[in-house]
């Protein structure tokens, strides 16, 4: 299951836009499978594709990378694009993955009041990371991960790309595992 573009769009099935070191990373930089999950914060979906991508990458600490772009439905998820914000400000400040996980975590709690807290909760700076948020400080960077996945034909949340090819399997931890082991067979 996932959370649908209001639009239909022409489906591709290779990543377009190349992981670089400006993405945000997980994992080893030569680890042999890469993935690319392009992701909403407040997507139910996502929530449960990120609890088994965290253990896939617990169980394959050396095999694989995720490398995490933004995909904010703010048609459907109305604080999306907001928590994308606040993590590209933890990430200016070296905490990308703190809050990354911290907003999957709460799913529930992405309105600006809880949001706020959070940033208190891990120990950021409130008045710049909430400043940077207002002045949309991010916005740039969110809408290239955007735009890549337009080009990639991402039409769902989250989108997962395996080695460069579109997952279009379930994202429960047996097939995400059946996914990896298969692309790092030479």
């Amino acid at each position: 299951m996932t959370d649908r573009l209001t639009t239909p769009l022409q489906v591709t099935a290779r990543l377009r836009t190349p992981v670089t070191e400006h993405d945000h990373v997980r994992g080893p930089a030569d680890a042999p499978v890469t993935i690319v999950e392009y992701g909403d914060f407040q997507c139910p979906f996502c929530g449960l594709a990120h609890a088994n991508l965290r253990e896939v990458l617990r169980q394959r600490a050396e095999t694989v990378r995720l490398v995490y772009r933004h995909f904010p439905i703010s048609n459907i998820h109305p604080y999306a694009e907001r928590a994308a914000e606040a993590a590209e400000a933890a990430g200016r400040r070296g905490r990308y993955w703190e809050m990354h996980d911290w907003l999957f975590e709460h799913q529930d709690q992405l309105d600006p009041v809880h949001l706020t807290l959070g940033v208190e909760q891990l120990g950021l700076p409130v008045d710049e990371v909430e400043a940077e948020i207002g002045r949309h400080a991010n916005a740039d960077r969110i809408r290239h991960d955007f735009v890549g996945g337009i080009r990639s034909g991402v039409d769902a949340t989250p989108t997962l790309f395996v080695n460069d090819s579109r997952h279009d399997g379930d994202y429960d931890l047996a097939t995400l595992l059946t996914a990896v082991d298969t692309a790092a067979t030479p």
